[in-house]
């Protein structure tokens, strides 16, 4: 039988960088096997199956995958959106380094220009748009 967390779930331990990889193939596309997914990114990382499907069972444990059999295979779909994940993991970023405040974290990406014009300009905007 599948087990298949909440659609809003979010996982119960930190996703490793590998483990993030797979959940961006995941997030493009889903539900696939742990073979397809192989064949997006194992090539482009030096991965085998066997690294991917141990991968997948990380996150299916993390409650951030969640599995549907599919006769001898299962299926992996992602047990939480992207947009969630992010907004989970910039606030952990925001708490960890810069004591829960986003302000010196956007002084540090300026110190260090790693802020373009670009950047700058949709910072502004959405700062506009949020004191309205």
């Amino acid at each position: 039988m599948a087990a298949t967390p909440q659609a809003n779930a979010q996982p119960g331990e930190r996703i490793s960088e590998a483990e993030h990889a797979v959940m961006e193939v995941l997030w493009e596309e889903a539900p696939l096997s742990a073979q397809d997914v192989c064949a997006k990114v194992c090539a482009a990382r030096g991965w085998s199956l066997p690294t991917v499907k141990t991968l997948l069972a990380r996150l299916v444990t993390k409650q951030a995958l969640s599995t549907t059999r599919d006769g001898k295979r299962f299926l992996y779909s992602p047990a939480m959106a992207r947009s969630d994940y992010v907004g989970t993991e910039s606030r952990r970023l925001v708490d960890r380094l810069f004591g829960g405040r986003a302000a010196p974290l956007f002084a540090q990406l300026a110190q260090s220009e790693a802020l373009t014009d670009t950047d700058i300009a949709e910072i502004e905007a959405l700062l506009k748009e949020l004191k309205s």
